[in-house]
């Protein structure tokens, strides 16, 4: 009888398998002749799904903000497809974050191969499907011997909207046949090119913080499935030779020998089959592992094997397009290289699935044990929605966490915002505990560490990034585990509000803000802030509070309680508008505020992924309307529908137009609110809008030393290296602030900020020195020496009256990738309340 049934499955699958298509007769073109829709790219992947039930499952994850499908496909042997549940299981058993029975080690390995993150990256959308194809057709003998020690799991494509914004353009601009010169209007992508997601966002930026949609569905789906090798697809110019693994220094402390070792393994088996070809390649250079919301680094602080390729070709590269050597790179060519990549990782991964999984299950027994943890305890103080937004953030990592609201706790921990180990008292306040002791301890390692150690200063990112700076909560770091019961959290209270009998409510000023008052403008609710703090019954209230009077809202009061139920915003109740002590509600300090009509530069000039921080924080965080408008046309905008112009980074070449720039100036003039932010604000410095860029401090003793005629001589081999002096890849600086300055509403007397450049201002006397830095302010990441030595004593982020209106601005980018909360309501403050 069980003859009978393996010959029976053996003849279904020889059915299945004739049924099959490859890509190119499924599409009706050759791989490599055309870019292909990703619509199409859906089609070929559940016509092979329903081919093949027997090897490969189908699933859709999620859709992006287009509404375009996420899908994931598992392919597997047949035997081990019959439970790739189990095997599923297993994996996550072997990590602890499942913990019904223990792990075994003799299981597939799992590849996660990841396509297509950048849209204008494209060839490896088409690549996912000749290699799907190549690991169900059965046409390969060795492939069948590597899918029993391997799951394979493929995603075509991880950002469908910036592919097709690619795919349909170039469609549109290339002739019958595709022209290799690289002058031709196929290689030159318009802004913002298709790079990016639907909000101008890199999503190969976003794998720890997962502020876009399109990064949530998919870490959700990692963390089912936790893969011991990860490969993330790339493409760089045309003119660069391949890029696998291993990769560059610095590589982050965490990362353990053998993910080192293997990726070396790796790279050589790789580069067996690009030497047969004689493809030229390279290793080690560029790509470091650091920064932990890469596609390799994210998956490497997971336990996994992870790894960036990079094949030639990019937006430039077209169809084809002639090299600087003279010879012609085809999208057949780039379709070839990433092909035998991913099946040579697949190759030698199945070699060694042994050692693979043993290894991964060692990560994990070893972070459980603390084994790679300086700390033990992390404590975190949030309330409302800084813990709200932080709890999300640890929930979708698998991170861990205790919530307490009762205790009172006494330590001596490392202080995050003064950067001293001392003793510290917590009580009655609500607190975050993350044990290192959990199976996610590296993760939490990197995401909260202080400092990060770089092995070598030359690296590819931002090198700071500790959650406490970019969240702006005071946090602590142990060195020992603190005590608590696992049964203390505590869910949010919701708000109780009173009927419409008092003379008003007061909202106090804090990081809450920003919404509620996006939506309560939004709603014609009238609303108020105080410019001086108060005393009310048993409550104090710090400048930057909001004041709902029901004379204002006698038809509102319910839209209040609604908006502020929706925000988990609580509500003081106040009988009258005499307060007992500070200034009352009719003080000419406490000022109205008029709903701001919003517009935001875009197009060419500006940077892409800053504008797309801005217009998702508005649409996405907010969910208030904001007018974007193309920097290009500013010439013809009607300046009476505009309350507030916000300038993201980037190049204005308005401004280098008299008639232009003086129309922008008369706008503020008569009552406009300018904001501008990080090399925007550099650009208008050099021109008279009342503040400067700080000149660097020269040494006044340069000449007297007897080698000063030496300094300038330099070695070519230490070209790059040399250049680390002026380099500023992202380190966090703390900031002096001056909160009694609306911009400044709802902060401690200070703030951190991410510096990604040198820009600093000079102390302005006709404006307001909001944000400053001393010597010395420097928190973590790397600053080159000459950088470091400008830095200091000046402005960073500034206010100053125009006429009737003001110019607002921020040397460093509020909210850089989404994920520096820290600065969104500092941006809330300049559009609703400076100026008001």
């Amino acid at each position: 009888m069980r003859i009978k049934l393996i010959a029976a499955f053996l003849f279904i699958s020889s059915i299945a398998t004739a049924q099959l298509k490859s890509p190119g007769e499924f599409l009706g073109y050759e791989l490599g002749t055309k870019f292909t829709p990703h619509f199409r790219i859906v089609n070929y992947f559940n016509h092979a799904a329903a081919a093949m039930p027997q090897m490969m499952k189908l699933e859709q994850y999620g859709e992006t903000n287009e509404g375009r499908p996420l899908l994931l496909a598992i392919i597997a042997s047949p035997e081990n497809f019959s439970h790739l549940e189990d095997i599923r299981k297993n994996n996550l058993r072997l990590t602890g974050l499942l913990n019904d029975k223990p792990g075994d080690i003799a299981a597939p390995a799992i590849i996660w191969l990841s396509y297509n993150v950048h849209g204008n990256e494209p060839s490896s959308s088409e690549v996912s499907m000749k290699t799907l194809y190549e690991l169900l057709s059965g046409a390969n003998s060795q492939v069948k011997e590597w899918l029993k020690n391997t799951v394979v799991i493929i995603d075509p494509c991880l950002n469908p909207d910036g592919r097709d914004r690619y795919v349909n353009w170039f469609t549109q601009m290339v002739g019958k046949n595709a022209n290799a010169d690289p002058d031709s209007r196929e290689h030159s992508e318009p802004w913002p090119g298709g790079r990016f997601n639907h909000y101008n966002f890199d999503l190969n930026r976003d794998w720890a913080w997962q502020t876009q949609i399109e990064t949530q569905q998919r870490i959700k789906k990692y963390n089912e499935w936790m893969p011991e090798i990860h490969c993330d697809f790339h493409e760089q110019y045309p003119n660069s030779p391949y890029y696998f693994a291993p990769a560059a220094e610095p590589m982050h402390e965490v990362i353990t020998s053998w993910q080192r070792d293997f990726q070396t393994v790796i790279g050589k088996n790789h580069a067996k089959y690009f030497d047969n070809n004689g493809w030229l390649y390279f290793t080690k250079e560029i790509f470091d592992l650091f920064y932990p919301a890469y596609g390799d680094t994210y998956p490497l602080y997971n336990g996994a094997i992870g790894m960036t390729y990079e094949q030639a070709g990019h937006s430039p590269g077209g169809l084809a397009v002639v090299k600087s050597d003279g010879d012609t790179l085809t999208l057949k060519d780039r379709i070839a290289h990433h092909f035998t990549t991913s099946m040579s990782t697949i190759e030698i991964t199945s070699k060694n699935a042994d050692r693979v999984v043993k290894e991964f299950k060692k990560f994990y027994d070893d972070a459980k044990n603390n084994l790679n943890a300086e700390y033990k305890t992390y404590v975190i103080e949030a309330d409302g929605n800084k813990k709200a937004v932080l709890e999300k953030l640890f929930t979708r990592n698998n991170i861990a966490f205790v919530e307490n609201n009762a205790g009172s706790f006494k330590f001596n921990a490392f202080n995050y915002t003064n950067g001293k180990t001392e003793n510290v008292s917590v009580t009655d306040k609500t607190i975050i505990v993350l044990q290192a002791n959990q199976p996610k301890s590296t993760l939490l390692k990197v995401l909260m560490e202080p400092k990060s150690k770089l092995s070598d200063s030359v690296t590819y990112d931002i090198t700071g990034w500790a959650i406490p700076y970019a969240y702006g909560v005071q946090a602590y770091a142990l060195k020992e585990k603190l005590s608590i019961k696992e049964d203390e959290h505590i869910a949010d209270p919701m708000p109780s509000f009173a009927d419409n009998s008092h003379y008003g409510y007061i909202v106090a000023a804090g990081a809450d803000n920003g919404k509620l008052l996006a939506q309560l403008l939004k709603a014609n609710v009238k609303v108020r802030f105080n410019e001086k703090p108060f005393t009310t019954g048993i409550h104090k209230f710090a400048a930057g509070s909001l004041i709902i009077l029901l004379a204002d809202n006698k038809e509102r009061m319910q839209q209040v309680f609604s908006i502020a139920a929706d925000t988990k915003t609580n509500l003081y109740a106040v009988p009258t508008g005499f307060v007992d002590k500070g200034l009352d509600f009719g003080s000419e300090t406490v000022h109205f505020i008029k709903k701001p009509k919003v517009a935001m530069l875009t197009g060419n000039g500006v940077d892409a992924s800053g504008a797309g921080a801005i217009w998702h924080f508005f649409e996405q965080q907010l969910d208030y309307p904001i007018s974007l408008i193309n920097a290009e046309e500013i010439g013809n905008v009607n300046w009476k529908n505009i309350d507030v112009l916000i300038m993201p980074g980037g190049y204005y070449k308005f401004l280098s137009d008299k008639e232009t720039a003086a129309d922008l100036k008369t706008w503020v003039k008569q009552g406009g609110r300018l904001i501008a932010i990080d090399n925007a604000v550099s650009q208008l410095a050099s021109g008279d809008w009342g503040f400067k860029l700080k000149k660097a401090e020269e040494d006044k003793d340069k000449d007297k030393r007897d080698d000063s005629n030496y300094t300038e001589l330099r070695r070519y081999e230490n070209r790059e290296r040399d250049g680390i002096v002026n380099n500023i890849p992202g380190a966090i600086y703390k900031v002096e602030l001056d909160n009694s300055h609306p911009l400044a509403f709802g902060y401690p007397d200070f703030y951190f900020t991410l510096k990604q450049n040198d820009n600093i201002y000079e102390f302005m006397k006709d404006g307001w020195n909001v944000g400053v830095v001393r010597k010395n302010n420097q928190v973590a990441g790397f600053v080159g020496s000459h950088v470091k030595e400008k830095i200091k004593d000046g402005t960073v982020i500034g206010s100053l009256h125009m006429g009737n209106g003001s110019v607002t601005f921020f040397a460093d980018d509020p909210v850089f990738r989404s994920f520096w909360e820290n600065g969104k309501l500092l941006l809330s403050n300049a559009v609703f309340l400076v100026g008001q």
